[in-house]
């Protein structure tokens, strides 16, 4: 991933941080994106998988 890339995660990243309210359920999906991306910034694939995470992408 290229340093261009990495920086557009994190901002993206950032920008939903700023959209969280506190209640759980309210923000579910926001820290399901948060999760998301925080997942393909780290390059990071659910345990025990040999290929690309369907759920998010990774």
């Amino acid at each position: 991933m290229s340093e261009v890339q990495l920086q557009e995660l994190e901002s993206q990243i950032a920008e939903l941080k700023g959209q969280l309210t506190g209640d759980m359920f309210a923000d579910m999906e926001v820290r399901d994106q948060i999760h998301n991306l925080e997942m393909k910034l780290k390059g990071v694939k659910p345990m025990d998988s040999s290929i690309d995470c369907v759920g998010c992408g990774s």
